[in-house]
């Protein structure tokens, strides 16, 4: 039987207010255990929460990127369970009414778009931390992330592939930080993802039992972890065994989902409305100045590269999968004029180097002006392709200009045809079987005669027309 794999996330995208949701204290990362939790994030009696205004504002933000409902009254509920980092034994959240409703992304799958639709993004506080690593026998509390602001992202079950979660999470992340309204850290937890994963025989309409996989920390481990899964369900199902819905975690050093607790469903939260929050109003206004507010959006600057620049989609998607890497490959466009240009060599070049030394686009060494400038001298035919990329080495490993070291190192190209011409002969000479094999009709004989041409002149003959030079000499 084939089976079709269902797919929906949800992204807890943890918003960049320098406060909590619900009080004062600070929501810096890395703080010694529990000196960043003021007595709202400790519960203790009398306290009070008092709402945080730039977690809507971010909010209102993901909402218009998304083209969603932004809802003019929402309200926030208590979510009620007990874990041991959650010292008031529930959680505020938004259930009934939140504050972002619908829309979708669009997503680039290969050569393929797909728009996935989004059910909802609601505000929610954040619960502490459970520590295991440093205790024997025990478990630490630290509630320094207790209380941080989180934007809850639902998608639809529009996915059918890991590739296809992994691409809308990484499109999610991409605009998140391209809004600035949060960090995108993975590793410090600002970002992180449950799958929802089922299958079902191919044409039927009905879902399987899904299984929600939690905390996913990594692209890398959203893809595995699904990949299992779609995999334990398909065997299990046709060894005539049914699939429970319940919550798994992913272990990487295993490869492999293991059971952590039935899955609840939301009558067992027992949601109802928190008596302490009024419900928030947002204005036309407040959402005008959020719209005024916001940057080019990726997916109408991917438009436009296409169109201003002649790109590819894949290209223009990859070029705008940050507002650093879009700011840096418009400026070396603009500069040198060459926009198909500018884009392979800062995805080619420029995006090698940088996974090489482990640097994002901010930190690059080579600047947008001066990378402008070696494309112009490539342009001009003042150097070659190969000695080109000779050039932006030493470039990245200093702060000179490609002109000045293009003198320094004698590297301009050989464009005297005369030159050209003597050097041709030279390798004619030398080269007789290669000759014989061309004039045989083996076409690959001309591309080794050209190599020894550009070996000859040390890389600077100008190959098109030490190219053109030698098929006239040869054909004569």
């Amino acid at each position: 039987m084939k089976w079709e794999v269902v797919i929906g996330l949800e992204v807890h995208v943890q918003l960049s207010t320098v406060s909590k949701i619900f009080s004062g204290a600070s929501t810096a990362f890395g703080a010694e255990p529990n000196t960043q939790a003021s007595a709202v994030e400790l519960a203790y009696p009398g306290v009070l929460p008092v709402l945080n205004r730039a977690a809507v504002s971010r909010a209102i933000r993901l909402g218009l990127a998304l083209g969603s409902n932004i809802n003019r009254k929402n309200v926030f509920a208590r979510k009620n369970y007990f874990y041991p980092d959650l010292p008031k034994g529930y959680q505020i959240s938004q259930m009934d009414l939140p504050i972002v409703e619908g829309g979708h992304l669009t997503i680039q799958v290969g050569d393929e778009e797909k728009r996935i639709r989004v059910t909802r993004a609601h505000l929610e506080e954040d619960a502490g931390k459970s520590l295991h690593e440093d205790f024997h026998g025990m478990t630490g509390i630290d509630l320094n992330r207790a209380g941080t602001p989180l934007l809850e992202v639902v998608s639809e079950p529009d996915m059918r592939s890991g590739e296809e979660a992994v691409a809308y999470a990484r499109t999610l992340h991409s605009l998140v930080t391209w809004l600035g309204i949060c960090d995108g850290n993975m590793q410090e937890g600002s970002f992180r993802v449950d799958a929802n994963v089922s299958v079902r025989p191919f044409g039927q309409a009905e879902f399987g039992t899904r299984c929600e996989i939690k905390n996913l920390n990594s692209f890398r481990f959203l893809e595995a972890a699904i990949q299992y899964e779609v995999q334990r369900q398909t065997e299990l199902i046709e060894d005539g065994g049914r699939v429970v819905q319940e919550t798994r975690l992913y272990d990487p050093d295993r490869g492999e989902t293991r059971s952590m607790r039935s899955k609840e469903d939301a009558h067992d939260y027992r949601y109802f409305p928190d008596p302490d929050l009024l419900p928030v109003r947002i204005s036309e206004a407040q959402i005008e100045a959020e719209r005024i507010a916001m940057p080019e959006l990726p997916s109408a600057m991917k438009g436009r590269f296409m169109s201003e620049y002649g790109l590819s989609a894949y290209d223009a998607d990859l070029l705008t999968s940050s507002r650093e890497l879009a700011a840096y490959f418009e400026e070396v466009a603009r500069a040198s004029g060459q926009g198909k240009l500018a884009a392979n060599w800062v995805a080619g070049e420029i995006a090698a180097r940088l996974n090489r030394a482990g640097l994002s686009i901010a930190a690059c060494p080579l600047d947008a002006g001066r990378l402008a400038g070696l494309l112009a001298r490539l342009v001009d035919n003042t150097i070659s392709g190969k000695i080109a990329k000779d050039v932006f080495e030493l470039m990245w490993e200093s702060a000179d200009s490609a002109d000045a070291i293009i003198e320094a190192k004698g590297l301009r190209q050989i464009t005297d045809s005369g030159a050209i011409e003597s050097i041709v002969d030279e390798v004619i000479a030398a080269n007789a079987r290669s000759v014989e094999e061309f004039r045989a009709g083996k076409e690959k004989a001309l591309n080794a005669l050209v190599g020894q041409v550009m070996k000859a002149s040390k890389g600077k003959a100008n190959p098109a027309q030490a190219l053109e030079i030698l098929k006239k000499k040869l054909t004569a």
